[in-house]
């Protein structure tokens, strides 16, 4: 806290803006998908459609696990993905994870981002950095990067491309 009694969160304050944009992108692209297509796939080393597309939304789920525990350890969990059944569902999912992301940014002082967080399954450590660099490589830049796969998928199924930072070949405007 500051002297003034308010937290100083101004990392905080940028990533929120960031991920509220993000996920409007993110959003407007999974809405195209339909559930129809969930089991499309472009090659057999691909994740499905459903499967990447249920991805990105967990991906923004995982800011409060970053922000609010030093670490995750794979050895300690028993992961299972989620499987929408609709595309309603796999909306609802993105939201909720955004919802909690924003509260948990918001909820973080600046110098809880310069905490250490580790990634690890037991004794094997893949990696140890700041939490600002976790979130903005690790999480931020992930769903970018599979984000970016999905487009790919759109277009391969003819479904219409979104702006995603600028004019799209089927959308042109701004």
């Amino acid at each position: 806290m500051s002297s003034t009694g308010v937290s100083s969160n101004n990392i905080a304050t940028a990533l929120v803006a960031e991920i509220e944009h993000e996920a409007g992108v993110t959003r407007t692209i999974l809405e195209r998908i339909p559930a129809e297509k969930f089991d499309w796939k472009p090659h057999e080393k691909s994740m499905t459609f459903g499967r990447l597309a249920s991805h990105v939304a967990e991906m923004f789920g995982w800011t409060p696990p970053t922000m609010e525990q030093p670490e995750l350890d794979f050895s300690k969990m028993d992961y299972k993905p989620f499987e929408p059944k609709t595309t309603e569902e796999l909306v609802e999912f993105l939201d909720k994870n955004v919802t909690e992301a924003i509260a948990s940014l918001k909820s973080s002082s600046d110098e809880r981002f310069m905490e250490n967080w580790t990634m690890r399954n037991g004794e094997q450590v893949y990696f140890t950095m700041p939490k600002i660099a976790v979130m903005r490589s690790f999480v931020m830049n992930h769903i970018i990067h599979h984000r970016g796969q999905l487009s790919v998928y759109l277009r391969l199924n003819d479904i219409a491309v979104p702006s995603i930072y600028g004019p799209s070949a089927d959308e042109g405007t701004m």
